[in-house]
């Protein structure tokens, strides 16, 4: 059997603040970029930004016209390649609903978080597991300090966080060297 249909998503809302607060943060201009390079390399069918706030959108819409310019494309056509993947979104349940457009039913949403203790499991499993299933996946990345757990609770499956040297309990890594880290791993496991 082979594997599923890859989507990702960032998700700014709703996510976790420092105090587990429930808040939307902002888009980053490198998430914007170095996410969708990852995703273009990896073979992601789709790369969705989810925020409710509209100047958030125009913002990313700026910075993709942009790269999309004449001048742009001469200086760098692989960022314009890159942003084909991109999809900006208001809310969760858009994503699903477009990733059921595209691929005619609806996907399998696999979450990932640096806090995650419990009701996770590694690659391997989680290869194992999206093997059996034919559904496209929608791999989940939260900012701030975490996806909401209204969002976890949805999830079909949870990957284990990405742990640096044991001597160490800082983890606190960029969203955009986690997805490139994950989607890696991922190759690497088919």
């Amino acid at each position: 059997m082979s594997f599923p249909s890859v989507y990702l998503g960032l998700l700014h809302y709703p996510v976790l603040g420092k105090r587990s607060e429930l808040i939307t943060t902002s888009v980053t201009n490198l998430d914007i970029h170095d996410i969708a390079r990852s995703c273009k390399t990896f073979g992601v069918k789709g790369y969705y930004i989810v925020t409710p706030i509209v100047s958030q959108h125009q913002l990313v819409q700026k910075i993709m016209d942009h790269w999309n310019t004449d001048q742009s494309l001469d200086y760098n056509p692989d960022r314009s390649d890159a942003f084909k993947t991109v999809e900006l979104c208001f809310d969760l349940e858009s994503v699903l609903k477009s990733i059921e457009e595209r691929e005619g039913e609806q996907c399998e949403l696999v979450v990932t978080g640096a806090n995650f203790e419990k009701h996770s499991g590694d690659m391997t499993h989680f290869v194992h597991w999206a093997r059996q299933k034919s559904r496209p996946l929608l791999l989940l990345f939260g900012t701030g300090h975490g996806i909401a757990p209204e969002v976890l609770e949805k999830a079909c499956y949870y990957l284990d966080p990405i742990n640096g040297s044991t001597d160490n309990d800082y983890n606190h890594l960029s969203v955009r060297s986690a997805v490139a880290i994950y989607l890696d791993r991922l190759n690497q496991s088919l």
